[in-house]
């Protein structure tokens, strides 16, 4: 079977970005032919060159199309356009799938696998990695009614051309269904960790890392990710230096890069070697750094939407035995608190953050029990190799 697959924005472990697609990818192509249609915006960011562009058996299309996440709406909105219009003259003149796979984020890359979908009569398979257009409308990115009433409606009329919709939480799913989309036409997939690379942060090199940064003895935080305008990084830079000005042997690393990267520096200069920023690192290399902290936070603005996030973050710290403090209110938070792996804190409030942290801090018998249970329940639930599983019995279906 020929996939044809739409993602603006590929990346690989060597990239300080999260690789959900090159393992899904990887495991799909051992056993069916697959193209992939992207742009190189990623290739030039990688850290390191451990493994290939794309995996094994994968061809690549790509359009040399720019993005940045530090681009303005006007900017990224000009780049989703001509991604979409490339594909669809690329999805049109390459040979005949038989089932196409749309990536969202951005929307526009759903959208151009509708239309080739459409006119090559093929089914098609639409994959919510964010729900747009709410998101980009919640955080101000969509400024007139107008824009935003054709963005609603667009999506709606996406969901209902899928063959098959695949939401990467249970918030996600609801949202979908609430629409009108039948329930045996969606299926949740984990955004999901890679235990392959997470198995890499072995006790030892944990330790030496631990060792190398001078850690040992200390009560270690971690933020690991995008410091975007949707990850609420004002609020815990503030809680980080109300957790070092309380306690001397706390210390909040801040691991990766973007909009608030200043804020984060800023803070560091303000209080060397207890608020530290590390900078982005290759995907293989974060799970040591994840393994080093005693409970890493996972946290984005007090926004409804932003409740339905699948944040590789939080998947990357539980495959490692590291738990969570969480400030969404949707389904990490059930999640964190069924499986008792993490707990929850509001967004928003520095204070409480950094007051919850160091009772936690203080509880170290109660952070390694709590990191227990979330590695067990990545290794059940978690694992990429077994939602890629599901992704392509799902592709497979569309065409029977």
């Amino acid at each position: 079977m020929h996939i044809a697959v739409f993602s603006q924005y590929h990346t690989n472990p060597d990239c300080p970005a999260t690789s959900r697609h090159y393992a899904l990818l990887a495991h799909i192509a051992q056993t069916h032919r697959v193209t992939l249609l992207t742009t190189p915006a990623w290739r030039g960011q990688r850290l390191t060159h451990e493994f290939p562009w794309v995996p094994a058996g994968v061809e690549i299309r790509e359009a040399s199309i720019p993005y940045d996440n530090k681009m303005g709406p006007a900017r990224r909105a000009l780049a989703f356009a001509q991604y979409a219009a490339w594909a669809v003259r690329a999805g049109l003149r390459m040979e005949k799938p038989d089932v196409i796979w749309g990536i969202s984020t951005p929307l526009t890359a759903a959208w151009a696998a509708a239309q080739v979908a459409r006119w090559r009569r093929v089914p098609w398979v639409f994959e919510v990695q964010d729900l747009w257009p709410a998101f980009p409308v919640a955080m101000g990115a969509v400024p007139t009614v107008l824009a935003r009433q054709q963005l609603f409606a667009l999506e709606k009329r996406l969901y209902h051309s899928a063959q098959h919709i695949l939401p990467l939480s249970p918030d996600m799913t609801r949202y979908v269904i609430d629409l009108g989309v039948a329930a045996e036409k969606v299926t949740t997939v984990l955004n999901g960790t890679d235990l392959d690379l997470a198995a890499r942060a072995t006790p030892a090199a944990v330790a030496a890392l631990r060792q190398d940064q001078g850690l040992n003895g200390k009560k270690v935080v971690l933020y690991a990710g995008t410091f975007g305008r949707a990850n609420d990084i004002p609020t815990l830079i503030a809680a980080a230096e109300i957790l070092v000005a309380a306690d001397p042997d706390a210390v909040w690393l801040f691991l990766g890069h973007g909009y608030y990267e200043p804020l984060a520096a800023a803070a560091a200069a303000r209080w060397p070697g207890r608020i530290r920023l590390v900078g982005g690192l290759p995907r293989h290399a974060v799970f040591a750094w994840f393994g080093l902290a005693d409970v890493a936070v996972v946290s984005f603005l007090n926004l409804p939407v932003l409740d339905a996030n699948s944040p590789a973050k939080l998947y990357d710290a539980l495959a490692v035995g590291t738990p969570v403090v969480v400030t969404n209110q949707g389904w990490t938070k059930k999640l964190v608190e069924t499986h008792g792996c993490g707990w929850y804190v509001p967004a928003g409030d520095a204070p409480k953050l950094a007051a919850r942290l160091r009772e936690l801090l203080a509880q170290p018998a109660q952070l390694q029990a709590a990191g227990q249970r979330g590695r067990a329940l990545a290794a059940k639930e978690f694992d990429r190799q077994q939602l890629a599983a599901v992704v392509q019995r799902v592709l497979e279906n569309a065409v029977t």
